[in-house]
């Protein structure tokens, strides 16, 4: 499973990284609506649609969102809002969590799963374009959040797999620990000094993206874990099995629907302030 998991990621990998250096905005836009509307499709199954009409029917609904925000100026209008409502959604996810089982009643209802999945789908979707579309230096900050995702994904990956001992939340994900989440932190820390450097950043600048790369990475691990608690509610393992020992597109974007809107909230207060 770990070859297999790897052979996936070095082909993904690069793939993403000329994606979002290379393409001009409207078509990384495209391409990304592309990927999320494949999560949109799983996501549809998460809320107990297993017809192929109605998951399609949800797809176009996140479709017809994305393409309503592809206008530029559109996009810049909407964005603060959005990103604000995702911040919101994530912060009461983290309470759900923590209160997992109890209140799992509030999402028995399908309509009100298939609403979690476009507060999760479109300002994730929504962030990181506006992001790209930060003039030159955007597609690097976009890459700058993906190595950070990636990285701390791998922390925790490998700190979990030798040092894991407590369980991070056994009712929702049991093969979580939080040696785990120390790991993810512990590469967040090492990403965010390499980015520095490698973004031609002074060293001050430390002071408020150190901050917010640790927020981000842990609220990447709410966006991870609200998966997982939604896949348990719906008696599945994995999102879909379109990415070999990754499981679906979910499985791969769920921490980035969370830790993207939060990111881009911290740039924009930062670029706006300095």
């Amino acid at each position: 499973m770990l070859k297999l998991r790897v052979l996936t990621a070095l082909i993904l990998a690069p793939l993403s990284v000329w994606a979002t250096l290379a393409l001009p905005g409207t078509w990384f836009a495209v391409i990304l609506a592309v990927i999320f509307a494949l999560g949109a499709w799983e996501w549809a199954r998460l809320a107990g649609y297993a017809h192929p009409v109605a998951r399609a029917a949800y797809v176009a609904l996140f479709a017809l969102l994305s393409l309503a925000l592809l206008d530029a100026e559109r996009l810049r209008d909407t964005l603060p809002f959005l990103i604000v409502l995702a911040v919101l959604w994530w912060s009461a996810a983290l309470f759900f969590l923590l209160a997992y089982p109890r209140g799992s009643q509030l999402w028995a209802a399908r309509p009100a799963r298939l609403a979690v999945g476009l507060l999760c789908l479109v300002p994730g979707w929504a962030a990181l374009v506006g992001l790209h579309a930060q003039g030159p230096e955007g597609p690097y900050y976009v890459l700058f959040l993906l190595l950070l995702i990636w990285g701390a994904d791998v922390g925790a990956y490998f700190a979990g797999r030798h040092y894991g001992r407590s369980k991070l939340a056994p009712a929702i994900s049991p093969g979580k620990t939080w040696a785990g989440v120390w790991g993810a932190m512990l590469t967040t820390v090492v990403v965010t000094l390499g980015g520095v450097y490698v973004l031609g950043l002074t060293a001050h600048v430390l002071l408020w993206l150190l901050p917010l790369t640790l927020f981000t990475t842990a609220i990447s691990i709410v966006g991870d874990l609200t998966e997982s608690m939604f896949k348990r509610l719906a008696d599945i393992k994995d999102s879909g099995g379109l990415l070999p020992g990754h499981g679906g597109i979910l499985d791969r974007i769920d921490s980035l629907t969370a830790a993207a809107p939060l990111f881009v909230l911290g740039y924009l207060l930062w670029r706006g302030l300095a």
